[in-house]
């Protein structure tokens, strides 16, 4: 889709001007591309605890990637993946706009109606390797838009049925989102670096050799 063009751009954008006699700026990491099959297979498997958490662990929102907008984190990716961009008033605040839940396959005309979800919910990045982060990192995981996938703005009923189960318990309610769903969950725990547990992984196995089996995963992994 072209927001997620977009902020995939965003955040492989390279900075060409150096600034007067320091050095210029790297380019930003090619992501890794893989097959989905493969992309599973890299990711390591654990036993999940989720002793000690709490979602506070994760703040959120903070001021979002340009703190001068005057928007945080939730409403950012609400602007980014307008299909029909809302008209932004005093505060941020959104009126009008229209967005897609691929979830479900659902289109929203007020932003008032979508959660922001974590691909890979707080809870789930908890007991996957998130615990022995520290607070800042947690923070930087619960506001990623560093990449196009790792927050997404779908329905309230949809996002709160997922809750903080993986894939061996849930998947999006519209076939069609399912494989798109899967690539990005993995993508997510490439990316951050978090493990799965025995039975998300056979999860993520079945749908990698089956129905989703030409899925492409595309990740950079965070700083």
């Amino acid at each position: 889709m072209i927001k997620n063009i977009a902020r995939g751009f965003s955040a492989l954008s390279l900075a060409l001007v150096p600034l007067l006699s320091a050095p210029a700026a790297q380019a930003a990491p090619a992501p890794e591309v893989t097959t989905l099959a493969d992309a599973v297979g890299l990711v390591k498997v654990t036993e999940e605890d989720r002793t000690g958490y709490t979602r506070s662990s994760f703040k959120h929102w903070n001021s979002g990637d340009d703190a001068g907008d005057g928007c945080n984190t939730r409403n950012e990716v609400l602007l980014a993946e307008a299909v029909m961009a809302p008209t932004v008033e005093a505060g941020c605040k959104l009126t009008g706009g229209t967005w897609r839940s691929y979830y479900d396959g659902q289109e929203v005309t007020s932003a008032g109606a979508l959660d922001i979800d974590h691909m890979v919910p707080l809870a789930e990045a908890w007991d996957s390797g998130a615990s022995a982060w520290s607070a800042s990192r947690r923070e930087a995981y619960a506001n990623d838009q560093g990449s196009a996938v790792s927050l997404v703005a779908v329905t309230a009923r949809s996002n709160r049925q997922k809750s903080d189960q993986d894939p061996a318990d849930w998947m999006p309610p519209s076939p069609e989102a399912q494989c798109r769903y899967v690539g990005e969950w993995v993508s997510t725990k490439l990316r951050w670096q978090l493990t799965a547990d025995d039975r998300e992984l056979e999860a993520l196995k079945v749908y990698a050799e089956g129905p989703c089996e030409d899925t492409i995963v595309r990740y950079t992994p965070a700083a």
